[in-house]
């Protein structure tokens, strides 16, 4: 890996892009910056979220977060993880054994990135902007470490 990811905010990037993938039917984002203080996801929509929509979607993935899912990773050979996942993201030297990485029964996906045990370490998550353009939607969030339901949220300093 590349890369130094933010573990927290990389299981809710999982978190995220499942619910995303439900409610809009878009699948999983094509593009994502994730850094520890505010990351961002790109989706292709055929509109732009509404307002509504996009407070269900916080709402949606903190309630995953309160549920306190375990994250758990598993092992699975490349032709089997084919058939159930989408692997086009993935490094051509990724190799035969590929690690999936599972948050409940709620999410699954091949990844090599660091990720808390259970989703109630998370934090509260909160999406701060989003913008549509050419049938791409970016969804900008960060997280408060003072928990889903906590006053003092840092983020808002």
């Amino acid at each position: 890996m590349n890369k130094e990811y933010d573990r927290f905010m990389h299981t809710v990037e999982h978190i995220l892009n499942q619910t995303i993938a439900r409610i809009f039917g878009c699948g999983r984002a094509f593009s994502a910056h994730i850094e520890k203080k505010k990351s961002k996801c790109d989706y292709r929509m055929e509109r732009a979220p509404t307002a509504a929509e996009i407070a269900g979607v916080e709402t949606a993935v903190n309630e995953i977060i309160r549920s306190n899912l375990p994250v758990t990773e598993e092992f699975m050979d490349r032709r089997e993880a084919e058939r159930l996942f989408n692997l086009k993201r993935l490094p051509d030297d990724a190799g035969e054994t590929l690690r999936i990485v599972r948050v409940g029964g709620y999410d699954a996906c091949p990844c090599i990135g660091p990720h808390v045990s259970r989703t109630g370490e998370i934090g509260a998550f909160r999406i701060i902007s989003t913008t549509f353009k050419e049938g791409v939607s970016r969804v900008r969030f960060r997280l408060s470490p003072t928990g889903v339901d906590g006053v003092d949220d840092p983020c808002d300093a």
